[in-house]
């Protein structure tokens, strides 16, 4: 069995790993209160997924080789680009993000695709601050706004503030300047008193989910997993020699 792709949690829907086996592809849904029980193996390239149909690849490469990865064109894009996505084309939105404890980001997608898209970051605040005709329009502002406010922010810097209270006068402040059109308030339904370990792991109860960040639990010590970090990884039923070190490493 081989851990092939997963999707992020939001306040409504729980995080899901995709399973392959046997070239069949399972949606293992991380509802809270869940046990897995997979220990994790050799990782290599995780292949193709197309209708729940796995095609593997035993490349060194994870999570993908060169030959199954691809570059998403807006990655990188400020608008200086010839709008080659028929994506493009849309009309934009521009949004500002909170995570705790005072991290912030801005960011542009897809207007109809807005709160999906700030539920799949595991923003805690966000504002809907400007709306454009297309991509490269709001890739331009974007720019401009990104010498203030980053526009990235990296999953460990998330995860270290899972345990933290959101700092809501500096982001109050931050809104200050803008004409904001609407904002949002997320709850993912998790509550620690403690921060989490962040390790690579398939094994424990699953506490919940927020994005792409997976909260387990394993002798009442809660871990923190990247669930794109385990894309690739073989996995076995029952827990690793390994992940048992871990587990009492949290002591």
């Amino acid at each position: 069995m081989q851990i092939v792709g997963y999707e992020p949690g939001s306040p409504d829907e729980p995080a899901t790993i995709l399973v392959a086996r046997n070239g069949a592809v399972e949606m293992q849904s991380l509802n809270p209160g869940t046990e897995l029980e997979y220990g994790i193996d050799g990782r290599h390239c995780a292949g193709t997924v197309e209708k729940k149909r796995h095609d593997s690849c035993n490349r060194d490469t994870a999570p993908y080789c060169d030959v199954h990865s691809s570059v998403w064109p807006c990655a990188r894009c400020r608008g200086d680009c010839a709008m080659p996505l028929e994506t493009c084309y849309e009309e934009h939105a521009i949004y500002l993000a909170a995570f705790e404890p005072a991290t912030f980001k801005v960011g542009v997608t897809r207007s109809w695709r807005l709160e999906t898209r700030l539920t799949e970051q595991g923003a805690r605040l966000a504002a809907h601050i400007r709306t454009v005709e297309n991509g490269r329009t709001a890739r331009q502002i974007e720019a401009q706004i990104a010498n203030d406010i980053p526009d990235r922010v990296d999953v460990k810097t998330k995860i270290d503030g899972l345990d933290s209270v959101l700092d809501t006068d500096r982001w109050e402040a931050l809104l200050d300047p803008y004409d904001v059109i609407e904002t949002y308030a997320f709850e993912y339904g998790l509550s620690l008193d403690q921060q989490p370990i962040q390790t690579t792991s398939a094994s424990g109860t699953v506490l919940g989910s927020r994005g792409r960040v997976l909260l387990l639990e394993k002798g009442e010590t809660p871990y923190a997993i990247d669930l794109q970090s385990l894309v690739g990884y073989e996995i076995l039923e029952g827990e690793s020699e390994s992940e048992r070190q871990t587990s009492l490493g949290g002591f």
